[in-house]
């Protein structure tokens, strides 16, 4: 199926949920939201990691009425979604408390599990805070808006985000001599205010860090993510919707490679941390 001739939809939208007879919830993935290159066909891709990722923390605070701020976020990815097709969300909260919440949620498409996910929400204290994340980011206005993803083969799921790249991109080998690690300003193309929904997007809204390694990166899917938001965004720390985002590769090798992200604020304030394990993809003989 092709969305050539749609409107693109908005993250809102996309986290729009039907109730379920069950209980349960349902969303469908536009295909607006593949991996795969703009000038393909949205199968040519799969479903977006970062917008499943916000689809299960939206539906385990929309099922569960949990009010507490999310402070962890872990996704398993188990098998592709269908792009538009109804998923279903069964979120079940595993332990109450005044403090903090643990709650759950499976999706499965068609009788098939998609993915698995597990939220820890709490509340903050007045503690004595020692950040040693904290750090102020390059200005914004000294960025080159041209600095962005763009272009036939740029995946679907970036259009909805507007980056200002501080030295980047550096995809396809732009890294070869030194560290894989790509800085950016980030944020909605919508312009949303930045939340946790956003954060679970914009912290998985690049290309893998390994791909600025070479010119012939190797095929490669993410089969966990995890998120852990230290600081709320809000108006102050993200004015009009921006972040500063910072990833790296980790490790390279048997199979895998794993990557972290980190995301601050205007004013430095450390914003969130993840990190991704990717499974490398059998080369197909020639």
């Amino acid at each position: 199926m092709t969305d050539a001739v749609q409107s693109p939809v908005s993250l809102d939208a996309a986290l729009r949920f039907k109730t379920l007879d069950d209980g349960g919830l349902s969303a469908p993935v536009p295909g607006h939201f593949s991996n795969g290159p703009a000038a393909l066909a949205p199968e040519k891709g799969f479903p977006f990691g970062g917008l499943l990722a916000a689809l299960c923390a939206r539906s385990m605070r929309q099922g569960l009425a949990v009010a507490a701020p999310l402070r962890s976020l872990s996704v398993q990815y188990l098998s592709a979604a269908a792009f538009d097709e109804q998923i279903a969300f069964r979120p079940r909260l595993l332990r109450g408390g005044r403090n903090v919440v643990y709650a759950a949620v499976e999706a499965e498409q068609a009788g098939r599990l998609t993915h698995h996910a597990t939220g820890t929400y709490g509340l903050d204290a007045p503690t004595p805070a020692v950040s040693p994340l904290h750090a102020p980011p390059p200005a914004l206005g000294g960025l080159d808006p041209r600095a962005a993803i763009h272009g036939p083969m740029a995946p679907r799921f970036s259009r909805h985000v507007e980056y200002r790249f501080d030295g980047g991109p550096n995809i396809l080998g732009g890294n070869a001599d030194r560290a894989a690690v790509e800085r950016t300003w980030m944020r909605m193309a919508d312009r949303r205010p930045l939340d946790e929904v956003g954060l679970c997007y914009l912290l998985d809204a690049l290309y893998p860090p390994a791909w600025t390694l070479s010119k012939t990166p190797a095929a490669m899917t993410t089969v966990d993510l995890r998120i852990d938001i230290l600081t709320d965004p809000t108006p102050e720390n993200a004015p009009d919707g921006w972040a500063f985002f910072e990833f790296r590769m980790l490790d390279l090798g048997l199979g895998w490679t794993v990557d972290e992200a980190a995301a601050w604020g205007a004013d430095g304030t450390p914003l969130a941390l993840s990190r991704q394990r990717r499974k490398l993809l059998p080369q197909r003989k020639a």
